[in-house]
């Protein structure tokens, strides 16, 4: 049995009754982290090649004489963040969103759970479900894409899997979280109409589906800490929403003032107790913070842990041989597989042939970076990590395979004349993006100083010429991209026959670019984002900054919107096969609306394709997008097959949020409907339903 809302909801009774054995000190040790800061700083320092931020589970409260075992702490996304040389790191959760693969997200959540359960963990804080509103921000691998819908979808198979193992699933960072350099300081503004259309959606969604517990941001929005905030915290999230489970503040930061923080609806201070414990018994006794306040965060606390511990009671305990198991890491090198995205071929260079190339030329620094991404508190250490190059080597042995990192131009023309095929791999690494901490605030902290793009959304300059001097000399040249984020591409694109978008992709990311290339698996990723032909058609952030307002619009919806046509649309991403959409009919009962459509696999080879529906608003009588993602679903196909495929979406997911009133409001009219393979017009069909 999972750990589902009606599971967790069967455990008040016990709850209350464990409540009322405790007093007001054992209440508020409930609501705080176990780890100082210097005892964590003095176990690192100790074992720095071995120990690390999250290198054991981290605890929060826990009542031993009613036998409550603490909340214990693992970090995410890629994987679990404890130990050293062990863990499964599987690809970023962008390169996840590619795959549009709900299913596979499942069974990576379970996996993680087990994970986490071999190393005596109770809780994954790795649902990382914030929305970039630019591309630039830093840790926006660490999410799915830029879309609330597909974002909402994910993020919920993920903590469904984790909480199919009894392991507590915890969604992070609530809300408005969405830079680095600024986190700590920043103060989020937009209308009611983007927070509940743009913003929110997607967590709202995972509380629905049954996340346990939740993690509140760092910056502020609408001038008060989301820690703090009693709007986000007490009224949207636990009253409108009717969240059962605790909150968690991010880290060390996350509060900074104890009334506010217990008034608000912050329930666990962490990961160090600062403002809760003694200041928090005494803002109590004061008369500052009810005590009513602190019942209620106890009751949730325990509720939450009692249904994980009692149901994992009824369960073998898992040992520590399945931390990066065959099994998982096969699930790793599928998820990479899946999510890589391949946006040009042209003249079908791709695949390569095995037998044609005999001597291959990857070019590029990152050609031979073991790179899986961020340095920050996503950091996962598995116990090997293939490299492009050594993918490439292993996947094509009889093929020579040079390295060159590309700093002398010419000598990168005379190795690429010589070859059968040129491999750039360009883009980024842990000191260009990630998790940032400031000088100022990172005494205790271990992790990277990569912050937000904010410099260009494009490659390095160095990358940028040798594309553009190399690229043309071989016809078989390939531009690899890794990176968390969508990669400005207008520069250079015209100078490489073929592009590959490969995120972060895991320990075995090199294998699954390698298999690409040379055909042993057929890419079906498609981008999460919408790549644009200028980077000023997308949402303008400054990265370092008090202020920052959202608009309604960003992505590929402000594109469509302005009527801006991108350079690769949101949702594109090609097959060495072809595939055809016919008998498309759209309906609807009034409570969901529908695309039905034969699908047929039309070329010469077994393939993969993302079916994609989108709505339409042209009729709506206030603003809305041209149309959104409302549906998608992953079909495979052999050679020839065809299956009919059925996508259905709930019409509640079609309303506005009317500020008059404060609701949500279906529109009654005739609405677009389309069925197809990107967010582009010509890859759809147009049909409409009437509500």
């Amino acid at each position: 049995m999972s750990i589902t809302k009606d599971q967790r909801l069967s455990y008040t009774k016990e709850a209350k009754r464990i409540l009322d054995t405790l007093n007001l000190e054992e209440k508020v040790s409930l609501m705080g982290g176990n780890v100082t800061l210097e005892g964590m700083m003095q176990d690192m320092m100790s074992d720095p090649l071995n120990k690390h931020y999250n290198y054991f589970p981290y605890p929060a409260g826990g009542i031993e004489k009613e036998n409550i075992t603490p909340m214990l702490f693992c970090d995410g996304p890629r994987g679990v963040v404890c130990g050293t040389g062990k863990s499964t790191c599987f690809p970023v959760s962008m390169c996840r969103g590619a795959s549009f693969d709900t299913e596979l997200e499942e069974k990576i959540g379970r996996a993680i759970a087990e994970e986490i359960r071999a190393y005596k963990g109770n809780l994954f804080a790795g649902v990382c479900i914030n929305l970039p509103y630019n591309p630039g921000w830093g840790r926006s691998q660490e999410t799915y894409g830029e879309e609330s819908y597909h974002i909402g979808e994910m993020g919920s198979s993920l903590a469904k899997g984790i909480q199919e193992e009894n392991v507590i699933a915890c969604i992070k960072h609530f809300a408005f979280n969405q830079m680095e350099i600024s986190r700590f300081k920043v103060d989020v503004k937009c209308d009611k109409r983007t927070e509940r259309e743009v913003f929110l959606p997607h967590f709202k969604k995972c509380i629905d589906r049954g996340a346990a517990s939740v993690m509140s941001a760092y910056n502020l929005y609408q001038g008060t800490h989301c820690g703090h905030s009693g709007y986000l915290l007490n009224e949207v999230l636990k009253k409108e929403w009717d969240f059962d489970g605790f909150v968690m503040s991010d880290f060390i930061w996350g509060v900074k003032d104890t009334v506010e923080a217990a008034n608000g609806g912050q329930d666990i201070e962490m990961c160090c107790t600062q403002f809760f414990g003694e200041k928090l018994v005494q803002a109590v006794k004061d008369g500052l913070v009810a005590e009513s306040k602190i019942d209620e965060a106890a009751l949730r606390i325990i509720r939450t842990l009692l249904a994980s511990q009692t149901e994992n009671a009824s369960r073998k305990e898992i040992s520590e041989e399945k931390i990066g198991c065959k099994e998982h890491i096969d699930l790793a090198l599928q998820s990479a597989r899946e999510g890589i995205t391949l946006i040009k071929n042209e003249n079908e260079i791709l695949p390569l042939s095995k037998e044609a190339i005999k001597k291959t030329v990857v070019l590029g620094k990152l050609g031979k970076k073991e790179n899986i991404g961020d340095h920050g508190s996503s950091w996962v250490f598995p116990k090997y990590v293939v490299s492009p190059i050594q993918g490439i080597a292993n996947v094509s042995p009889k093929s020579q395979v040079i390295f060159y990192d590309g700093e002398d131009i010419e000598h990168a023309k005379e190795l690429a004349k010589e070859a059968d095929a040129v491999v750039f791999v360009v883009g980024y690494d842990h000191d260009d993006e990630g998790e940032y901490v400031s000088e100022a605030q990172s005494e205790g902290y271990t992790g990277s100083m990569g912050g937000d793009r904010k410099d260009s959304l494009g490659l390095h300059k160095n990358e940028i010429k040798l594309i553009q001097e190399v690229g043309p000399i071989n016809k078989n040249s390939v531009a690899v991209l890794i990176g968390g984020n969508m990669i400005m591409i207008e520069e250079w694109k015209k100078d490489v026959n073929a592009i590959m978008m490969a995120y972060y992709p895991g320990m075995e990311g090199g294998t699954a670019i390698a298999e690409i290339l040379f055909g042993d698996v057929n890419p079906s990723g498609k981008l999460p984002f919408v790549i644009p032909y200028k980077e000023s058609d997308l949402p303008q952030v400054d990265w370092d900054t008090e202020s920052q307002y959202y608009d309604y619009y960003h992505g590929y919806t402000k594109l469509e919107k302005e009527g801006v046509k991108p350079s690769i649309p949101f949702g594109y991403g090609l097959s060495y096969t072809e595939f055809k959409l016919e008998d498309i009919v759209f309906s609807t009962n009034g409570n969901s609306i529908s695309a039905d459509a034969t699908i047929t696999n039309i070329g010469k080879r077994e393939g993969t394709e993302v079916v994609q529906m989108y709505v339409g608003f042209s009729n709506s009588s206030i603003d809305r997008p041209v149309k959104i993602l409302r549906g998608f679903s992953r079909v495979s196909l052999n050679a020839g097959e065809s299956k009919r495929v059925q996508i259905e979406c709930p019409v509640s997911e079609l309303c506005w949020y009317n500020e008059a009133n404060g609701k949500m409001e279906l529109e009654h009219m005739t609405y677009e409907v389309y069925l197809g393979t990107s967010s582009d017009n010509q890859d759809l069909t147009q049909g409409t339903i009437v509500l």
